[in-house]
């Protein structure tokens, strides 16, 4: 393979919030198509926006990007040959390349107050025109700006967007999309602190360090013309421009809201990466599903690897058009990436679980209980619902929870008698001893499966419902089922 055909790609987000699906996505395709070409997947945080900064955001972006299983070869961890990977740490390269902008009368400063831009801005809504700069500054003599300059002036320095004629963009997925600049802003390249806004910082970054394809939301299409012209102003060679899907609220009706990403909450669901984790989410079935929100294989394969992604995902086979939201297929997901973990693997996920909720739980603990979970949750936080009474010291029942329908209180007191008679007796604690020897039991006394395992149930759990009752009892083992029935007995 030649050294072109190895993309370097970036995934650069902003240290502002959470990393949501959006995010993620990106940063999936990009490692995908990195993997494949035995290219470089670099990490960037642009973070040049001070004023929006959270603290602790670069750190949960990083640990959210590992939990997926999502790596990159380069980053401000990392280092490598066109460091550093925070832009807050190029502040010189960017002022750099925009005073080039200004030698080659591509770009000039504007010594507009914001008083003023306000006030053109009104004027211009008012009228119904775009609320662009209206270019006061645009033809000052080169040599008054900077003498202004260097007298301390507050300024920006915007970039001379060309006023007649078009500018074509190429999207990978859309092919060429045609801008008419007479619609384009002389947008600001630097701020009045001298810090570069995302605008000139990401293409100055994405030349310095090779970049070939940049994969980026289509919320980014409005200004990917200005993206264009300011690679042509500096005469370099553009990336390859994939704009991907938009992704729309669970209804598919519009794109989701803030607030509406935070009412996913209510129920059980959630946006952001970080919350999927603590949700009991499998970082293989978040992969799965968001890799499936823009792309596909074909009309049939659904569960993938990220190993399967690597080897079959494609740039060409993205579709653009938008992709609801749809968590029932994350679900599914979750539970089909369950059903392939072993026992230890599943079991050591679910530990952290019962140890949130209190439990005071062993791997071995773990192992035992995941043949008894595997098929019936849907995320690892279910797992404690359904066997958290395995744990507990004791066990809570209302008197009428442990009634046999049809039968007296004396009756099912000897019937329960009766049982603990036979599990006494059980010298193989096994699953399939505990069935033939409780089964003969309900027999000889005329029950039903419904009436005997029931109380049975119940006496050990709790529970009206529970994974395999002789499993259960199996892992609760012959002591603790003994108790357990022996306490139960006596509330009749």
């Amino acid at each position: 393979m030649s050294q072109e055909n190895h993309y370097r790609v970036r995934f650069a987000p902003s240290p502002t919030g959470h990393v949501h699906l959006g995010s993620a996505r990106t940063a999936l395709y990009d490692y995908l198509i990195a993997k494949q070409t035995q290219g470089q997947f670099i990490l960037r945080i642009e973070d040049t926006d001070r004023k929006r900064l959270v603290e602790g955001a670069e750190e949960e972006l990083m640990n959210s990007m590992r939990w997926l299983g999502i790596d990159w070869d380069e980053g401000p961890d990392k280092g490598g040959p066109y460091g550093p990977y925070r832009q807050s740490e190029r502040k010189e390269i960017y002022q750099k390349f925009a005073h080039e902008l200004i030698e080659k009368d591509m770009a000039y400063y504007c010594f507009c107050s914001s008083e003023r831009l306000s006030k053109v801005r009104q004027e211009k809504q008012k009228d119904k025109q775009l609320p662009h700069y209206d270019g006061f500054c645009r033809n000052l003599n080169k040599a008054e700006a900077e003498e202004r300059v260097k007298n301390g002036e507050p300024h920006v320095i915007r970039f001379k967007s060309p006023k007649q004629g078009t500018t074509v963009v190429h999207d990978l997925l859309r092919g060429d999309i045609v801008f008419e600049n007479a619609n384009l802003d002389d947008f600001i390249l630097v701020k009045s602190d001298g810090w570069a806004l995302y605008h000139l910082a990401a293409i100055v970054d994405d030349y310095l360090m090779k970049v070939t394809h940049v994969i980026r939301g289509s919320e980014w299409l409005p200004t990917s013309p200005l993206h264009s012209l300011i690679w042509q102003a500096f005469g370099w060679k553009e990336p390859v421009w994939v704009h991907l899907s938009v992704f729309l609220k669970p209804s598919g009706k519009g794109k989701m809201s803030k607030r509406e990403a935070a009412d996913l909450s209510n129920d059980g669901y959630s946006i952001f990466i970080k919350d999927l984790e603590d949700l009991g989410y499998l970082p293989e079935a978040v992969i799965n599903w968001v890799a499936l929100m823009g792309w596909s294989y074909d009309d049939h394969t659904e569960f993938f690897t990220l190993d399967d992604l690597v080897e079959k995902f494609s740039l060409e086979k993205l579709n653009p058009s938008p992709a609801a939201i749809n968590f029932s297929k994350l679900d599914y997901f979750n539970k089909q990436h369950i059903k392939v973990l072993d026992d230890t693997d599943l079991g050591g996920r679910i530990q952290p679980f019962f140890e949130k909720a209190g439990y005071n739980v062993t791997i071995k603990d773990m192992e035992a209980i995941a043949p008894l979970v595997r098929d019936r949750i849907t995320t690892l936080d279910d797992s404690v619902e359904k066997c958290a009474f395995l744990f507990k010291n004791s066990i809570t029942h209302a008197p009428e929870s442990l009634a046999i329908e049809g039968k007296t209180s004396q009756e099912t007191h000897r019937i329960g008698e009766g049982a603990l008679n036979v599990i006494n007796r059980v010298s193989d604690w096994t699953i399939a001893v505990l069935e033939e020897k409780l089964t003969d039991y309900m027999n000889q006394n005329e029950l039903t499966p419904k009436e005997f395992f029931s109380f049975l149930r119940e006496a050990i759990s709790g529970q009206r419902a529970t994974p395999p009752l002789f499993d259960c009892m199996q892992v609760l083992g012959k002591e603790r089922t003994i108790q357990r029935v022996e306490e139960s007995l006596k509330l009749i």
